[in-house]
């Protein structure tokens, strides 16, 4: 473990080494052109062309290309990459403090013997870490002004901050539920308008021959409900598109992804969800409202909106980086338990799923707000359906009990045997969702195109289930079916209802229900098989387009329908063993879901909460555990994948272990802009204004040394300092002379000071600064740095730099010799752009090692 407050701890003497290239493609955004990589010359100012606290990406480089060596020791590259330029080295191996590194354009070879693979990227690249993505601060500075406050706070003081984080997620769970159920009533309203005059228009056209009419008239709808939602989306605030999963597991991660908590995201996204369900589109409410409820914690618990322009003067103990991680961890609970009604589910979710720190009291009060979700959104669906006080509507997407079905034994091998049909069929749906979202990125660019490729895939998905219906005869009578939900006539005669209109002209939850739970000669095999095959086919379409758009509900869907068929299958050859076909639908749900998420004890744990009997608790668990297995040796989950072609630097659990052959020195970015403890005036301006990082090393004696054969040296260290404080002190006039006498502010400022601007840090652009000023104004740090930042040595493994990073959501971590001297800082972009991908490769491995 790196060490605390000014300690470093170095690792065993290992000689340095490792990885050249990837460094090289990293510090210079490397492209690749022809069988060459070719490198831009770093910044001319700061060395390392940076933006915010990552890279800049490769096509934000507008300087000429510069061969790059791939034999060169990264203390040479850094000389050399001051003065702009690269030396070439054309011998096919090149020992590299105990590195032999290749000259082959796919691989090098590292300390150990360790083969990695190098990824060059495109110039077209969508694997590429974006720059536009920065991290937040969720560590706190030790600062004066923080120990000043912490000093002052008492005992009570201490009790009533405890007291207000249970009533904020109190409060979250109460609003939470509210929006759940205002989209799940405003679905059902708009839904059945819809339903209701297509049905009318399909059953008279069945007897006077104009099917051209119901179809037109689902058309309209379709286009009419899809054009809300992609306007809202495409025109208003693009980040509300899709489930939002991936956005909210990146923020828990301790990613910055713009607008993404906003209160503009929470209005396009409900009203949007909203009219993409209720439009026909294969997409589900549940995802959805699992980024629903993360927004509304992270307003709640601000105590202001920037969106209406309103601070209502609370929660200002709450206005830091680390705070709101909290709350918006509770917000994704409750966005689960209101979905599914499932608050343990919830809990786990945001636990395996997203939250990167972890406590106790923490866990109490996210259960709190998932019970606290249920239960008001029980009281809400109760009276709505007009059974007030009987509080059976636990969630938005209930599956009913399967008690009293029971399983056998010898049916635990057919579960497992699902999972992994699960597992094939969700790496499937994943590399085909893959494929489109690159063509849409390549292709799809213009916001008109945007907006205009979910109305086309709606009507191609209307008109694909329309005509599915039209050529299926497989009627029953309803007087003997009365479980199932939603019984349209369509063509069939007076007293039947149509088996596939059952699925087709209903809402996707009870279209699972009907799956479930009714009889097995309701549906055939033709017809569930069928269904499943169309399904597949517009969710993996749906999935991406620039509405909102939930997976859950359209994975469970298609998994019931492949389960259904599965058991109809069972029963057909064994007559009399199987001939309960809805406990394979439920099992073949789990299995598709687990294939396409990836998820494990969240994901079973929701499915039990949701039939409300732990009878398959066993099942579900094995069936998912297989899916995952077999999922991973394709490729990785649908919302890892879909993170990774946004290019956000998201850190996985555990570092990939081929890494060990790295060190802290390998993976760090030097040259380091540094600041000196009184700095003057002028050099912070000009850092502010010429780069964007978002964190200085603060040192005395600030030199630059370039000692033979070791990293370049910046002076001795003394702690760190944020961009956002510089801005406030120079806002502030915090002025001294030279020595640090003669303050202009003798009490200096105070933590609400730096909190007053949360989350939004007024621009350098703003601030006016005279010549004179810079000149001969200098700004005391010391006050307002943090001095116990967390350090590494330049010789500490990568595994020992990313723990930390992963385990406490930091920012940056400073590099210190052995002498406590700057040699280099890393950012977790440093760290992402080391991964593991998932696939059956060319080598006979089912993961391998790529530097991005």
């Amino acid at each position: 473990m790196p060490g605390r407050r000014g300690q470093a701890r170095a690792s065993q003497q290992i000689p340095p080494g490792g990885l050249p290239l990837p460094r090289g493609l990293s510090d210079y955004g490397a492209a690749r052109s022809g069988n060459g990589y070719f490198a831009s010359p770093p910044n001319a100012t700061s060395g390392n062309h940076r933006r915010g606290d990552q890279f800049a990406s490769a096509d934000s480089m507008l300087f000429p290309p510069t061969r790059l060596t791939r034999g060169m020791d990264l203390r040479q590259r850094a000389e050399h990459g001051r003065q702009g330029l690269l030396q070439s080295n054309s011998s096919a191996f090149h020992a590299i403090n105990g590195a032999e590194v290749s000259t082959d354009p796919d691989y090098y070879i590292g300390r150990g013997g360790a083969r990695i693979r190098i990824k060059a990227q495109k110039a077209d690249s969508f694997h590429r870490l974006l720059a536009k993505f920065e991290s937040l601060d969720y560590d706190v500075p030790e600062n004066e002004p923080y120990l000043r406050r912490e000093r002052d706070y008492s005992h009570m003081m201490r009790s009533r901050v405890n007291v207000m984080r249970w009533v904020v997620m109190g409060l979250v769970g109460i609003i939470t539920a509210i929006v759940a159920g205002s989209i799940g009533i405003g679905i059902d309203f708009l839904a059945s308008i819809k339903f209701h005059y297509v049905l009318k228009s399909l059953e008279r056209c069945a007897v006077e021959d104009c099917l051209y009419e119901p179809l037109l008239i689902q058309l309209a709808f379709v286009v009419g409900f899809v054009s809300v939602a992609a306007f809202l989306v495409v025109y208003v605030e693009p980040v509300a598109a899709g489930s939002g999963i991936p956005e909210i597991k990146c923020f828990l991660n301790g990613v910055k992804i713009p607008h993404v908590v906003r209160f503009k995201t929470l209005l396009c996204k409900a009203v949007g969800i909203l009219f993409s369900v209720a439009g026909g589109m294969p997409v589900g409410k549940e995802g959805p409202m699992i980024h629903s409820g993360a927004v509304v914690a992270a307003g709640v618990s601000q105590g202001r909106s920037e969106f209406i322009k309103a601070d209502f003067n609370v929660f200002k103990q709450f206005r830091l980086d680390h705070e709101k991680r909290d709350f918006v961890s509770g917000g994704a609970a409750a966005g689960v338990a209101a979905a599914f009604g499932a608050p343990v589910g919830g809990v786990l979710f945001a636990l395996e799923e997203g939250a990167s720190f972890w406590n106790q009291s923490l866990t109490w009060r996210m259960f709190f707000a998932s019970m606290t979700a249920v239960f008001t959104l029980n009281i809400i669906l109760s009276g709505y359906h007009g059974h007030e006080g009987d509080l059976s509507y636990n969630g938005l997407l209930s599956f009913g009990t399967f008690a009293g079905r029971a399983y056998y034994g010898y049916e635990l091998i057919l579960f497992v045997i699902m999972g992994a049909i699960g597992g094939l069929i969700g790496a499937l749906f994943n590399h085909i969702n893959y494929k489109l979202s690159v063509m849409r990125r390549r292709y799809i660019k213009s916001k008109f195109a945007r907006f205009m490729e979910p109305i086309l895939v709606g009507t191609m998905v209307a008109s694909m289930m329309f005509t599915a219906v039209l050529y299926s005869t497989e009627c029953h009578y309803n007087a003997e079916y009365e479980m199932v939900v939603h019984k349209p006539q369509v063509f069939c005669r007076d007293g039947e209802f149509h088996s596939l209109a059952t699925l087709v002209f209903s809402l996707p939850e009870e279209a699972v229900k009907n799956l479930f739970h009714a009889p097995p000669e309701v549906y055939s095999i033709t017809t569930v098989f069928t269904f499943a095959a169309l399904y597949f086919v517009v969710a993996c379409w749906t999935y991406g387009l620039g509405i909102p758009s939930g997976l859950f509900v359209p994975c469970i869907l298609l998994g019931a329908g492949v389960g259904r068929g599965a058991g109809a299958l069972l029963n057909l050859a064994a007559p009399g063993y199987f001939v309960e076909p809805g406990k394979y639908a439920l099992i073949g749900a789990a299995a598709t879901l687990g294939g396409v998420v990836r998820m494990t004890i969240s994901l079973t744990v929701i499915i039990v909460e949701s039939t409300g009997d732990i009878t398959y608790g066993l099942p579900i668990m094995l069936t998912v555990m297989m899916a995952k297995w077999v999922g991973d040796i394709f490729n990785e989950g649908l919302y890892d994948i879909h993170i990774e072609l946004q290019g956000v630097p998201l850190l996985s659990w555990e570092p990939p272990p081929e890494c060990i052959t790295l060190t802290a020195g390998d993976v760090m970015t030097t040259p380091v802009d540094c600041l000196q403890t009184i700095a003057r005036v002028g050099e912070i301006a000009r850092l502010l204004e010429e780069t964007e990082h978002n964190g200085f090393p603060v040192v005395e004696d600030m030199h630059y040394i370039m000692p033979q054969g070791q990293y370049p040296i910046f002076g001795h260290f003394r702690g760190l300092i944020l961009r956002s404080q510089l801005i406030i002190l120079l806002k502030r006039g915090m002025f001294c002379e030279a020595d640090g006498s003669k303050q202009r502010h003798e009490k200096g400022l105070s933590l609400d000071d730096f909190e007053s601007v949360y989350p939004r840090v007024p621009s350098i652009k703003g601030l006016h600064l005279s010549r004179q000023m810079r000149e001969m104004l200098y700004i005391d740090l010391r006050p307002y740095l943090n001095p116990y930042p967390y350090t590494v040595t330049e010789n500490n493994t990568m595994h020992h730099v990313f723990k930390p990073f992963r385990a406490l959501g930091l920012r940056h971590i400073v590099v210190v010799n052995e002498h406590y001297q700057v040699v280099g800082i890393v950012t977790r972009k440093d760290l992402a752009r080391y991964r593991e991908v998932h696939g059956l490769h060319s080598d006979g491995r089912i993961m391998r090692l790529e530097v991005l």
